[in-house]
C-alpha cells in the first residue's frame, strides 16, 4: 500500500485509541498509533492494523447523534474520545465470519473537526460513486408462497435494511400466482429504469425471472427461440438471487451458502458472475432453459412423484426419493452428443470452479477474440453431425449438469468440477446396474469420494447433446432429411446393449419442473445471464491482506 498515492489521511479516534486512517484508492486502512514503549512486547504492527477493499465498502454516513447520545447516558465521563472529537463517521462494509458468510459490519471514526469529518464523507463516497457496477435501482419480486413462506419476512428484516444502508432504490412485487414474475418480465416491465431484477424465492422463482428476462430480451430484438441454432442476445440486467426457498441449488453453488444477507451484499458491492444457460427444444418447438439440472429417469421419475405429495413441503422429495430408489427403473434410449473442445477440461479432471475461473475467463476472452470467419467455421462443425458421438442403451439416470448442483445435502454437488460460465455441460450417463450399484452412486453425492469412479456411470463435457427414448430402430433420432445418417457415427462405449423390449418412458426434471416431452435437442448458450455473486471463493482469497 505504500506504493499507492494517498486519498485523504487523518489522526483520529476509534474505539477510545487513536488511529491513523488512510484513504487509498483501492484500500481503506486504519493502525492503532501507540508509543513503541507501550507496545506489548512480540506484538506486531499488523496486528494493530486493519483494511478494507474499497470495492467492499457498503456506505459511508455521518454518525448521527452519537455524542450527545454519549453525553446523556454518562454525563459524568467528560473526557471520553466522544466528548473530545463530538464529530463521527461510520463506515459501513463487508465482513466475512464463516466460510462464504458475509455480514455487513460497522466502523466509527471521530473527529475533533467538524470540517475533517465531512471531508471524510465526501471523499469516501466521491470513491464509491466511480464503482459504475453498483446497482442504483432494482426491481425486486417475492414469491411469498416458496419454501416455508418466509420470503416477505426475510426480505423486510434481513435484506431491505442492507439496500436501504446502501442507498439502493426498489421496486417491489409481491407475486400473486405462479409464473406471476415471469409475465411481468415479459410484456410489462420497464427494464431501461432498473439495473437488476431481484428474486426472492427458491429455485422456481429464479427459473420464473430467468425465462421472463432471457424471453423479453430476445423479443426486443427480434430472435426467435424456437430455433435451435438461433444466437441468443445476452442479458445485460443481472439477476440476483435471495434465498427463501426448499433448497436454493442455484445460490449454493454461485457464492457456497444459503444466506440471504451474503446475497444481498453481494448485489449491493454489484458483483458480476456470468452463467451458461441450456436452451432446450423439442422437434423445432422451444421448451424451457436450465442453469442447473437436467435429470432424465431417477431425477424425473422423484420429481413426478413428489408433486403428489406436495401437501408435505420440502419432505416430499425425501419421500419421493426413497420410493424411486426402491422402484430402480431404468429406460431405454439414444443419447447423441457433441463434445467440447480439450481446453476445457473434464469432468474429472479436479479444477473446481472458483472465483476467478480460469477456465470460464479464458472462454469468456476467447469469445471477444473470434472474429466472423471462425464463428462461422464453429457453427458449421456443430451442424455437421461427423463430430457427434452417440451411445444407445438402459439407463437409470441420465443427468445434465451446468453448474456443480451443490446444496447443504449434496456439499460436492451432482458434477463437483463442472463450471458455471465455460459453454459446455457435463452429461452424465448412469446404465443399468444393481440397486446396491446405484446406492453406492447416490451415496458419493454426501462425500468427497469420486462418484463417477464406477463401471456403470459415464461422464462427458459437452455442448450440446439429443435424446430419443425407446429402442433406436423403432425412432430415428433426428428427421433423415436434417440430421442424415453418418458412417463415421459410432458408439463410444463398449458397454452399448441391444434389445427388443419396449421400457416405459420417465420425464425430464428440467430445474425442478417436469418437461411434457422426452425427445429433446439440448444446446448450452454459453454466458447468456450474469448474476449478483463472484462464484465461490477460496477460503485464503476471502482474506484481506494488511
Amino acid at each position: 500500500m505504500e506504493n499507492q498515492d494517498k486519498i485523504i489521511c487523518s489522526e483520529l479516534f476509534q474505539k477510545q485509541r487513536k488511529v491513523e486512517v488512510v484513504l487509498y484508492p483501492a484500500v481503506l486502512a486504519w493502525k492503532e498509533i501507540e508509543k513503541s514503549s507501550k507496545r506489548s512486547s512480540g506484538t506486531s504492527e499488523s496486528e494493530h492494523s486493519q483494511t478494507v477493499k474499497v470495492c467492499e465498502i457498503v456506505a459511508v454516513h455521518k454518525t448521527e447523534d452519537e455524542a450527545d447520545a454519549q453525553a446523556r447516558s454518562h454525563p459524568k465521563k467528560i473526557n471520553q474520545p466522544s466528548q473530545q472529537y463530538p464529530y463521527a463517521f461510520t463506515v459501513s462494509y463487508v465482513r466475512r465470519t464463516r466460510q462464504h458468510l458475509w455480514c455487513c459490519a460497522d466502523v466509527t471514526f471521530h473527529c475533533a473537526d467538524q470540517q475533517i469529518c465531512e471531508q471524510w464523507i465526501q471523499v469516501a463516497n466521491e470513491q464509491l460513486s466511480l464503482l459504475t457496477n453498483r446497482p442504483k435501482n432494482l426491481l425486486v419480486y417475492i414469491n411469498p408462497y416458496g419454501g416455508k413462506r418466509r420470503g416477505e419476512r426475510i426480505y423486510e428484516q434481513k435484506v431491505a435494511p442492507v439496500f436501504r444502508r446502501a442507498g439502493i432504490f426498489t421496486d417491489v412485487i409481491v407475486t400473486e400466482r405462479a409464473n406471476h414474475a415471469r409475465d411481468h418480465l415479459k410484456t410489462e416491465a420497464n427494464l431501461d429504469d432498473y439495473d437488476g431484477v431481484v428474486c426472492v424465492g427458491g429455485d422456481g422463482m429464479f427459473s420464473e425471472i430467468l425465462h421472463g428476462l432471457v424471453t423479453r430480451i430476445q423479443t426486443d430484438h427480434g430472435v426467435d427461440q424456437n430455433q435451435p441454432d438461433a444466437e441468443l442476445v445476452p442479458c445485460s440486467l443481472r439477476i440476483g438471487i435471495i434465498p427463501a426457498g426448499s433448497t436454493d441449488c442455484i445460490c449454493f453453488a454461485t457464492q457456497g451458502t444459503n444466506d440471504p444477507v451474503t446475497s444481498a451484499l453481494h448485489i449491493v458491492v454489484g458483483d458480476s458472475q456470468p452463467m451458461d444457460v441450456c436452451s432446450v427444444h423439442h422437434n423445432g418447438v422451444f421448451l424451457k432453459y436450465s442453469v442447473s439440472l437436467l435429470g432424465y429417469g431417477f431425477y424425473g421419475d422423484v420429481l413426478t412423484d413428489s408433486e403428489r405429495n406436495r401437501w408435505l413441503g420440502p419432505a416430499r422429495y425425501d419421500l419421493s426419493g426413497f420410493k424411486t430408489f426402491l422402484s430402480h427403473n431404468y429406460y431405454g434410449g439414444t443419447v447423441s452428443f457433441l463434445p467440447a473442445d480439450d481446453n476445457v477440461g473434464h469432468p474429472r479432471d479436479k479444477l473446481q470452479c472458483r472465483s476467478g475461473c480460469r477456465i470460464c475467463q479464458h472462454k469468456h476472452s476467447s469469445k471477444d477474440e473470434h472474429d466472423e470467419a471462425s464463428e462461422e467455421k464453429e457453427k458449421a462443425a456443430e451442424d455437421s453431425d461427423r463430430g457427434w458421438s452417440v451411445i444407445h442403451g438402459k439407463f437409470i439416470a441420465i443427468n445434465s449438469a451446468s453448474m456443480s448442483c451443490a446444496c447443504p445435502r449434496s456439499p460436492k454437488g451432482l458434477s463437483p468440477f463442472a463450471h458455471l460460465a465455460d459453454g459446455t455441460t457435463d452429461l452424465i450417463l448412469v446404465r443399468k446396474c444393481s440397486r446396491l450399484d446405484f446406492f453406492r452412486h447416490l451415496l458419493r453425492h454426501t462425500n468427497n469420494d469420486d462418484q463417477f469412479d464406477h463401471w456403470f456411470v459415464e461422464v462427458h463435457r459437452v455442448r450440446k447433446f439429443r435424446f430419443q427414448p425407446g429402442h433406436p430402430d423403432l425412432a430415428p433420432l433426428e428427421d433423415a432429411s436434417e440430421h442424415p445418417e453418418s458412417p463415421d457415427l459410432s458408439p463410444i462405449s463398449s458397454l452399448q446393449e441391444t434389445y427388443d423390449d419396449r421400457t416405459a418412458e420417465s420425464s425430464w426434471n428440467c430445474d425442478g419442473e417436469i418437461l411434457h416431452h422426452t425427445a429433446i435437442q439440448v444446446s448450452v448458450q454459453c454466458q447468456l445471464i450474469r448474476l449478483f455473486a463472484r462464484g465461490i471463493e477460496e477460503q485464503q482469497d476471502a482474506e484481506v491482506a494488511v
